[in-house]
């Protein structure tokens, strides 16, 4: 789960600051990640009796994620729509097919096959568009894919779960599609209403919703792995490995079918993201609320480990000299999202 860019508009000060703010705070979110799940690991006693409290958090994350959306980026997807569907779809064919491919190889116990699942069933993590940006992607199409898978989510996760994972566990079709409704559709659509109507509020305090979303992604990660404590020792190798290979195949996969598409450099990267990057957040949380702490476990790992490879394909992709933003018919850079976030691998 992850981060969101805010956008710069004229005359706004406040993004240049977010702008920077998101920087640092997706750079710095694998280490707390990291160390929220050493704590959540040596004192497990502490932080399991907060377990309930975990769709909250999630929901304060999309809200995060909902303040830094704007009307604009819901025009960007009317703008080239058949590029930002084509996003979705990958996303929503590729990784959950990868993940039943990898839990098959790997031939992971039915616990953790649920929870590799259900990281590919999620809608795209928002730290998508943070490293997009960083990448000299296409941020502004990045932003779009987000957006509309995350509206997706509702209906195609629990239902690509139910038909993925219901031979490993029971998958309750209509308690997760409330859930996500809950605790994603509606946070979102909160804050993007109190961006329209108080946007400049918003933008005071847009460079703290990074490390807010941030802090509170390392908040879930802590539970989640103090829940499945006593399994890590010997699970957290083989969960490790197969996390790695899902994330690596969807980078892989979105890439390829841009190039395939014949789409220009800055759309590639941006497919690469947001294929390969899922809002593991809301995987977690899932997973804790539906199925076993256990099942939770690879979407804590994934929370580390797509931020990690996410900024370090970035820092790649940003040394290469094609790395140019798209232009637009009259030969002008489009409007550009900057990279202010909200939330985080968590998404």
């Amino acid at each position: 789960m992850s981060h969101t860019p805010a956008h710069q508009t004229s005359g706004s000060t406040a993004a240049p600051a977010a702008d920077r703010s998101s920087i640092i705070a997706v750079t710095a979110l694998p280490v707390l990640v990291v160390i929220a799940g050493v704590l959540g690991f040596l004192l497990p006693d502490a932080f399991t009796p907060l377990a309930p409290s975990i769709t909250w958090a999630l929901g304060v994350v999309m809200f995060f994620m909902g303040l830094t959306l704007t009307l604009p980026d819901f025009a960007r997807i009317a703008k080239r729509p058949w590029i930002a569907v084509l996003g979705v779809v990958t996303q929503f064919v590729a990784m959950p097919l990868l993940g039943l491919l990898v839990v098959t190889v790997y031939s992971l116990p039915p616990e953790i096959a649920v929870g590799v699942i259900l990281v590919g069933c999620a809608p795209g993590g928002t730290a998508s568009n943070v490293v997009t940006y960083l990448a000299k992607g296409d941020t502004a199409l990045s932003v779009s894919i987000t957006t509309l898978s995350t509206l997706c989510a509702p209906v195609l996760t629990p239902l690509l779960t139910l038909w993925l994972a219901g031979s490993y566990m029971d998958v309750p079709f209509w308690s997760m599609f409330v859930s996500i409704c809950q605790t994603v559709l509606v946070p979102v659509i909160v804050g993007v209403l109190v961006r329209v109507f108080a946007s400049k509020l918003v933008d005071k305090i847009s460079p703290v919703l990074p490390w807010l979303a941030s802090i509170a992604i390392a908040y879930i990660v802590a539970i989640v792995v103090a829940g499945s404590a006593g399994s890590i020792a010997t699970a957290g190798v083989l969960v490790l490995l197969a996390v790695v290979t899902h994330n690596l195949l969807g980078l892989g996969v979105g890439y390829g079918v841009a190039a395939a598409c014949r789409l220009d450099t800055p759309t590639r990267r941006a497919l690469s993201f947001e294929v390969g990057l899922q809002n593991s957040g809301l995987a977690s949380t899932l997973a804790t609320t539906y199925f076993s702490p256990l099942a939770a476990l690879p979407g804590a790992v994934f929370s580390v480990w797509h931020n990690v490879s996410g900024a370090v394909l970035a820092s790649l992709f940003a040394r290469r000299p094609d790395g140019k933003p798209p232009v637009d018919a009259s030969g002008r850079e489009p409007e550009s999202a900057g990279a202010t976030s909200a939330g985080a691998s968590n998404r």
